[in-house]
């Protein structure tokens, strides 16, 4: 495996809740600066409570791989960052 297929092996299971979270955020309040925010403070509670708890065991995979912490949530954050952009522009269109 190439490490983009393994990157987002890894942004897999974010996909559903980001999906909804993007649902949410359009339908309360349809601002792409405000979700992205959102966004991020997500993502950062995610590499916390990813890395700071016994869940850090599933990360092993990906250090066997080379592949930091931080690349795997930066990396979770610009795809989920391009996707809100234009689940939010698709939002604005339609309403």
């Amino acid at each position: 495996m190439n490490r983009i297929s393994v990157l987002f092996y890894f942004y897999k299971p974010f996909i559903v809740s980001s999906m909804l979270v993007n649902a949410l955020i359009g339908v309360i309040n349809p601002n792409i600066a405000a979700a992205l925010f959102t966004k991020l403070g997500l993502v950062i509670f995610a590499w916390y409570f990813m890395t700071q708890t016994t869940h850090k065991n599933k990360l092993t995979f990906y250090k066997n791989l080379s592949i930091s912490p931080l690349m795997l949530f930066s990396f979770v954050f610009m795809v989920d960052g391009i996707l809100t952009i234009g689940s939010i522009s698709l939002l604005k269109a339609f309403n």
